[in-house]
């Protein structure tokens, strides 16, 4: 059997010792605390020189490893060196391998963990490569070594890997040549309570690092929050449960049923004694040894997890919208322009609760917050970016209060500038635009029309999509060129289309690529035209020179072909973007001006990430991912999404609305002296 004692310099009333097997070795365990006493430490490590197989310190660090620098302390090095036949172990290699690998696997099974969260490390000098591993997820990183190691609570904690690293060369060659009690006041009278960091503790998500430290200084109230952490016993743990804390991540699984986790240093002489080498393992011997042993990080969850939670903001389309608040009712007897100036200044508002969107897939319910800015589309294009920016930032902080991991934009407040980079900037939450599935759905919706209007699935299609240099237009453009190869570009800027058409036919090479700056001269004669714009009018399309049975698929908000306008042409089938029929029971506590358990595309992609735990920034700025559109058609099929029946103006289409149609296309077609479409209905 493989012996292992781990001397720290904490308390012995945390003392243990138990048996485990690792890669088929049996090998005891034992903790010996010398209360603080440096002189006991060294002692402790002569008595158990060439008695074990490995020796691990607790609490000491002879080398401190910051960034590149590397800072030995004389006393620590001196405790080290007590030993002549046995290998010293300080746990440095277990954290900069072990620690990182734990980040990453907690990440990968509880996505988000970590992500836009405020992190505090208690040491950031002895958790080095902790902190970096955590950096990685754009937190709010801050280190509380000053208050830890030195009890100065007046000064500035390092919120940066760079702070840190200029406050270790600052403090760690003085603190080098004093004592070590100096710097780790820890023993004898240093376990109970220290309240001088309860502030900072409070402030953050995520708790990481060495679990005394935690259990010193963080408060009582520890609900809803995230501990990163190597060895609390089992009344520890229960402890934590009953403070509140969701998440409890921990480096290895249980060693033992006594004792389950143990600190750096013992795992790290686990690998020295059980590899026989008689001298300290290398980073690459460790790596080998923790995917040998298969160690993994535990998580477990005390409390449970919060529900999903996404926040969503729309605003409203045209002026009278606002009164159908109950809070703004009195408007309705006022000059519609002067509210909607007014209106815009009002800052982001709570409408209601979204609950009953519920996976097929976990059977979880995502909750939702519905938010509101009172400026209408006009009122944004008017203004520069950064008026709605500003609203949008403040309405992402009021979503984060509430608890929401991810902020979906609604709307205009999606395309406005540069469509949520600034926002996502901004925000500690993650922040979509929605337009992946926007996309998805469109094409989605804008196949099964084309494949109604034509009694089948046609061979050939020409599609025009108007507004095509758009953020939601590029992307329909270049899936459209793979599935029916005969597009049309049109939009205002020729530099743009240009791009775009050789983008297309780089990726879909023998694709029909035709640009142009204005829809009249093809219009007439697409079997399918897509359109984005953001040109308020409602004057986009001549539709008196659309094709007879022609689809247009109008993704506009608001749209870009006018009810009035649509009525003059009843052979052609006009929808909105495809719409999605959420899974579960939904209600979302507002009318939001459409049908039971329906939502916009934009809406839906929100509550999907909320879903699958993508609480991430995903779909921001002009250049949508293919592999996202792609990606959301695959989780709405995971999470029981599907697309809502095909709408026109509000009410959905009937298979009698397409015969009809049909019906009358073939008519128009034969008044015009053109040839009857594939699947025609000719009587």
């Amino acid at each position: 059997m493989k012996r292992i004692v781990s001397i720290s310099l904490g308390s012995s009333q945390r003392d243990y010792q138990f048996t485990t097997t690792v890669l088929g070795q049996h090998v005891s365990v034992q903790r010996i605390g010398a209360n603080g006493s440096v002189a006991r430490a060294a002692a402790l490590v002569r008595e158990h020189d060439g008695h074990v197989d490995a020796l691990g310190l607790g609490g000491l660090t002879p080398v401190f490893r910051v960034g590149t620098a590397r800072y030995p302390h004389k006393e620590a090095m001196s405790i080290a060196q007590q030993a002549q036949r046995t290998p010293v172990v300080d746990g440095g290699i277990i954290k900069s391998t072990l620690e990182r690998w734990t980040v990453k696997r907690a990440n990968d099974q509880v996505p988000g963990i970590f992500r836009y969260r405020r992190i505090l490390l208690a040491s950031g000098i002895e958790r080095y490569q902790l902190a970096q591993a955590l950096s990685q997820y754009e937190g709010d990183l801050r280190f509380a070594d000053p208050l830890v190691h030195f009890g100065l609570s007046f000064l500035p904690v390092p919120r940066s890997l760079e702070q840190l690293e200029l406050y270790a060369a600052t403090t760690l060659p003085i603190t080098a040549l004093l004592p070590y009690r100096v710097l780790h006041p820890i023993g004898l009278g240093q376990e109970g309570h220290d309240h001088r960091a309860e502030q900072l503790f409070a402030w953050a998500d995520v708790l990481a690092g060495d679990f005394a430290y935690i259990r010193r200084f963080a408060p009582a109230d520890l609900k809803n929050k995230t501990i990163v952490t190597d060895d609390p016993s089992l009344a520890e743990i229960e402890d934590l449960r009953r403070r509140g804390v969701t998440t409890l991540v921990t480096m290895t699984p249980p060693l033992s049923e006594e004792h389950p986790f143990v600190s750096a240093d013992v795992l790290e002489a686990i690998v020295a004694a059980v590899q026989e080498t008689g001298a300290q393992p290398d980073e690459a011997a460790v790596m080998d040894f923790i995917a040998a042993a298969g160690w993994e990080p535990t998580i477990q969850h005390p409390n449970p997890l919060p529900k999903p939670k996404f926040a969503f903001v729309i605003h409203p389309l045209r002026t009278s919208l606002i009164a159908n608040d109950p809070r703004f009712a009195f408007t309705r007897h006022l000059p519609p322009r002067l509210i909607e100036r007014v209106a815009a200044y009002i800052p982001p508002l709570y409408l209601s609760r979204i609950r009953g969107i519920r996976s097929t897939h976990t059977n979880e319910e995502a909750e939702g917050i519905l938010l509101t800015l009172g400026t209408t589309p006009r009122e944004m294009m008017q203004r520069p970016p950064s008026f709605t920016y500003r609203r949008l930032i403040r309405a992402a902080r009021m979503a984060e209060r509430m608890g929401a991991q991810l902020m979906g934009l609604g709307a205009f407040t999606s395309v406005v500038g540069d469509a949520g980079i600034t926002v996502a900037q901004k925000s500690a939450i993650g922040i979509t635009s929605g337009n992946s599935l926007t996309v998805a759905a469109t094409l989605e919706a804008a196949k099964q029309a084309v494949i109604l209007m034509k009694g089948g699935r046609p061979d050939k299609v020409r599609a025009v999509v108007i507004g095509a240099t758009g953020s939601i237009g590029a992307v329909c453009a270049r899936l459209l060129a793979q599935a029916v190869r005969d597009v049309v570009l049109i939009a205002p800027r020729p530099e743009r289309l240009l791009a775009l058409k050789q983008q297309i036919q780089r990726e879909t090479p023998g694709a029909r690529v035709i640009a142009a700056t204005h829809p009249d001269a093809y219009v007439g004669d697409a079997d399918l035209i897509v359109t984005t714009t953001s040109a308020l009018t409602g004057k986009v399309i001549n539709v008196d020179k659309l094709k007879p049975g022609a689809v247009v698929c109008d993704v506009a908000r608001p749209p870009d072909v006018r009810q009035e306008d649509a009525q003059r042409r009843p052979d052609v089938l006009i929808i909105e973007s495809g719409e999605i029929k959420l899974p579960g029971n939904p209600d979302f506590g507002f009318d939001i001006d459409m049908p039971p358990g329906t939502a916009y595309a934009c809406l839906s992609e929100t509550a999907l990430l909320a879903m699958d735990g993508k609480f991430e920034d995903y779909t921001l700025g002009r250049n949508i991912k293919m592999e996202r559109v792609k990606e959301m058609y695959r989780l709405m099929n995971k999470h029981g999404l599907e697309l809502a029946g095909l709408r026109s103006f509000g009410h959905y289409v009937t298979a009698e609305d397409i015969a009809e149609k049909r019906r009358l296309a073939e008519e128009r077609r034969q008044q015009l002296g053109l040839p009857l479409e594939e699947g025609a209905i000719t009587g």
